[in-house]
């Protein structure tokens, strides 16, 4: 069934659901009400969720609990006859977790109507935290001098320049909803979500539930947002611009070009019926410029030559500046909502456009040939949530992805817009491109339809029993190839030019389409005792790649013809279906009063990302060693086994203290494995080898007093492995490298990371200041050739490049207007102290912009408009100098 007929049949469904709409993952309140005076359970008495449909009464020992509860901050109404009324307040829910209460209530001999207002303590919101778990609600991102999610996201212990807790990037699952919005074939995130429309996110770190899969290190879910009962809405502007005094290094930036960054934001949100249907919707829209700019000095049919005496030069260009490395996106999520008592329902839709460029520094004076990067990408969904009984409910979600990418100076490879190849050039010479273009091209269309059901059937007030299964039908169709002469390879390639994409018959192109299927089940149960929680689950994961494989892996593409031993050839057989069954274990144990222990241990699989299985797709091996990649459909998952044990201590009310240990050891990493054909060319193969292991402390600190909250984490870790990446080995064995037989620091080792935030925030005005320090991460220190260093065979990642800081803030201040819209002035400053951090450093000097030059290296420099110099003051070594944000909003 083809993918356009499965969405026929998505879209069919939707219509016939489309009498509700709502969401989303729930969460949990149970506890206890007992007599003040006597501690004897009260029978009957009613508890309640103000301005919602749920609630309970207690059991024969005081017992209630609530189920499948949105995220979010409520007040539970706690009454009986002959009592006071108490109401508890700032009761949060958060995904997948129980707060625990305990109510005392006091007898009343005469009814008053008064009402007891207590405020919710820490420990009955963290009781059945068994592994590292940070939940940011909606205000708290508001009020941080944030962009995004991923920016929240980094903010959090553990997470280190993306990588969770040591592991590769890839390893993370991301959600909206509780639904899987990753990108299968390159492990990338393919949706977008603007921080605005989150109501609440869930960050794992360490182990995580059997009802997460196909991650190993962490998972994040944004639970969107949804209408209330009234009209609300807001429309604000911002402009941003760079103030620094390193204008040498951070050229073409001026003071007067307040709007060189630019973000529009819009939401509204209200009733289509009261108390029944309703929607919400959310729309931002950025153009940014950024901060590295090039200089037009050259236009790309510029033809020059300083290979000769005198050079051929030629430079049209108008001098202008030009920025390199900006963005263009827009965002739109809009949902409809339908609520009745025992029913929720969710239509949502996700669409994200963007466009974006990396910077290239030897495009600095032809930034005109740098191509760009362009993003479309979208998500339909359908979202039910049916409570079926006081103890029971279950959510079944279809969705359905589409994620079209590309790279590409123009979209149409026969635009007449491309000219020859041999405009790009001198770059070996002067250290830049003095005309030319990029030719690279690659359009990418991934479209998933997935379906996930979960049930939860919560037995007693012990057992809490959660199953469900998850299908999903991919679809890959790729192009991967360059733009290349039609007459290349004939004795008119340099007197004749006509662009077309390399055939497919070229190891330099890849096209392939693919339809892989994966499935996953799992059962848990979640034990909450008086002074203990104890989950406990197991999970399967079955994929099938869809593919087929060579036979004979010493002649894949059957180039080589043995007409005499046909064990020789290769035939293609269909590549496995794999699965795997992993457990989890999770323990949290109340000590007294203000302390929880927690312990937890967990196998995680992991699918590995699709390329790796289809990548040269026709097994062609060049005639040049390690100059191959080969995909493999026969690949194992890649997997983990984490522990970790924490204690988490309430210092005093509205202070805390976390301390957590980890361990991981991460098994079949992908690597790309060493294959010799019979005519003796090494090519690479993707399989399972590479190795990694982390270890670490993280301790977290956080204090609220009304309006003042402060917090800290700090997170002291060791990452270890034998390859950064799946290409190192293969690399270093095509550099006549030994194989990296020991664990060495990977390049992503950071020791040590901080990060600090502290903040004011009363009714109408308020700051907010984030601070964060990294330790230095590795990079390989490679010696010059006069060093006697340099005659050894050193490991990667050898040293280490300086430490990080920066400090962001961001302050509000609200005026109320008339008829009910009020209007808020926004200041954000990122890189406050204007630091300049250095990410990419000389790998001789270990510093940004500083080498050892030559008088070779000054010798061989040929050119009429730069020195040698140029070539290393590298601006994207550098972090972005100091941004200023201006916004104003209205909001009603």
């Amino acid at each position: 069934m083809k993918m356009k007929n499965r969405l026929h049949i998505f879209i069919l469904i939707c219509v016939l659901f489309s009498i509700n709409v709502f969401s989303q993952t729930t969460g949990k309140i149970s506890g206890t009400v007992l007599d003040a005076g006597t501690g004897a359970p009260l029978i009957g008495a009613n508890v309640m969720l103000q301005g919602t449909y749920l609630g309970a009464a207690t059991a024969l020992d005081g017992s209630f609990y609530i189920i499948n509860i949105p995220p979010g901050k409520f007040t539970v109404r706690v009454s009986m006859m002959g009592y006071e009324t108490q109401h508890l307040e700032n009761m949060k829910v958060s995904v997948n977790r129980t707060s625990t209460i305990m109510v005392k209530l006091n007898q009343a001999v005469l009814e008053t109507g008064e009402v007891v207002i207590v405020q919710a303590d820490k420990v009955s919101i963290r009781k059945d935290q068994t592994s590292s778990i940070r939940n940011v609600s909606s205000d708290q991102i508001n009020l941080m001098p944030v962009e995004d999610a991923g920016a929240v996201i980094a903010l959090q212990a553990g997470v280190v320049g993306g990588h969770f807790r040591g592991g590769r990037i890839g390893e993370v699952s991301y959600m909206i909803d509780g639904m899987g919005v990753d990108n299968a074939l390159d492990r990338g995130r393919a949706i977008d979500l603007d921080k605005d429309a989150i109501q609440d996110m869930e960050v794992i770190t360490g182990t995580f539930d059997a009802e997460y899969g196909n991650a190993m290190s962490g998972v994040v879910n944004l639970v969107t947002k949804d209408g209330g009962d009234q009209i609300h809405g807001k429309v604000e502007g911002y402009f941003a611009n760079y103030y620094t005094p390193h204008t040498e290094t951070f050229i073409g930036l001026k003071a007067s070009e307040i709007d060189r960054n630019q973000d529009y934001r819009f939401e509204l949100e209200g009733p289509i019926l009261k108390r029944r249907l309703s929607f919400y919707a959310n729309y931002r829209y950025e153009n940014n410029n950024n901060h590295l700019n090039g200089i037009r000095r050259y236009n790309v049919g510029d033809y020059n030559n300083f290979s000769t005496s005198p050079f051929v030069s030629e430079a049209t260009g108008d001098s202008a500046i030009v920025p390199i490395g900006g963005n263009d996106s827009h965002k739109f999520f809009g949902k409809l909502s339908w609520r009745l008592q025992s029913l929720k329902v969710n239509l949502a839709y996700n669409w994200n456009r963007s466009v974006w460029q990396g910077y290239n520094h030897a495009f600095k004076y032809n930034p005109d040939g740098k191509l760009k990067s362009y993003g479309r990408n979208q998500m339909l969904s359908l979202q039910i949530n049916h409570m079926f009984s006081r103890q029971a409910f279950y959510e079944f979600k279809v969705w359905y992805k589409k994620d079209r990418n590309g790279n590409y100076l123009f979209e149409d490879p026969t635009d007449e817009r491309y000219i020859h190849d041999l405009y790009l050039a001198n770059q070996g010479y002067c250290g830049f491109y003095t005309g030319g273009q990029e030719k690279a091209y690659g359009l990418t269309l991934t479209e998933d339809l997935n379906a996930k059901f979960d049930i939860t059937w919560q037995a007693d007030k012990h057992h809490s029993f959660k199953a469900g299964f998850k299908a999903t039908q991919h679809q890959f169709d790729r192009l991967n190839s360059y733009i290349r002469n039609r007459w290349h390879g004939t004795v008119l390639e340099y007197d004749l030019y006509e662009p077309q994409l390399a055939p497919d018959s070229t190891l330099s192109a890849d096209y392939y389409k693919k339809e892989p299927v994966e499935v996953a089940a799992y059962f848990q149960d979640k034990m909450e005792f008086d002074e203990m929680v104890v989950k406990f689950g197991f999970r399967m994961d079955y994929f099938d790649p869809k593919t087929v494989y060579p036979s004979q892996r010493r002649n894949p593409d059957n180039k080589l013809l043995f007409e005499d031993d046909p064990d020789r050839m290769s035939s293609y057989q269909p590549a496995e279906a794999k699965y795997q069954l992993s457990p989890r274990l999770g323990l949290s144990y109340q000590l007294g009063n203000a302390a929880l222990l927690h312990f937890s241990y967990g196998h995680f699989f992991q699918t590995p990302a699709f390329y790796a299985m289809y990548e040269n797709a026709d097994f062609l091996v060049g005639t040049t060693d390690y100059t191959t990649e080969m995909g493999n459909g026969q690949i194992e998952p890649e997997r983990t086994v984490q522990y970790e044990i924490g204690l988490w201590q309430e210092l005093m009310p509205g202070m805390g203290l976390d301390v957590s240990l980890f361990y991981k050891d991460i098994y079949d990493l992908l690597t790309l494995n060493i294959y010799t054909t019979y005519n003796q060319i090494s090519y690479g193969l993707y399989g399972n080898k590479d190795y990694g292991n982390a270890r670490g402390l993280e301790v977290k600190y956080d204090a609220a007093f009304g309006p003042f909250a402060a917090g800290f984490n700090y997170t002291l870790q060791y990452t270890r492995g034998v390859a950064d990446n799946p290409a190192t080995t293969f690399s270093r064995a095509g550099e006549s490298k030994d194989p990296i037989s020991t664990l060495i620091p990977l390049n992503w080792d950071q020791r040590h990371t901080l990060n600090m935030q502290v903040g004011y925030n009363a009714k109408n005005y308020g700051l907010t200041l984030i601070a964060n320090y990294g330790s230095g991460m590795p990079y390989t220190f490679t010696p010059i050739g006069e060093n006697p260093l340099s005659q050894v065979n050193l490991y990667p990642n050898n040293s280490q490049k300086p430490g990080t800081f920066s400090v962001d803030l961001r302050t509000q201040y609200e005026i109320q207007l008339k008829w009910g819209i009020k209007t808020r002035l926004t200041l954000v400053v990122y890189n406050l102290l204007d630091r300049m951090n250095e990410y990419g450093v000389n790998p001789q000097t270990g510093r940004a912009n500083q080498a050892i030059i030559l008088d070779s290296q000054l010798a061989s420099h040929r050119s009429d408009f730069n020195d040698y110099n140029d070539r290393i003051q590298n601006p994207g070594s550098f972090s972005a100098p100091r941004m200023v944000k201006l916004g104003v909003g209205f909001y009603f």
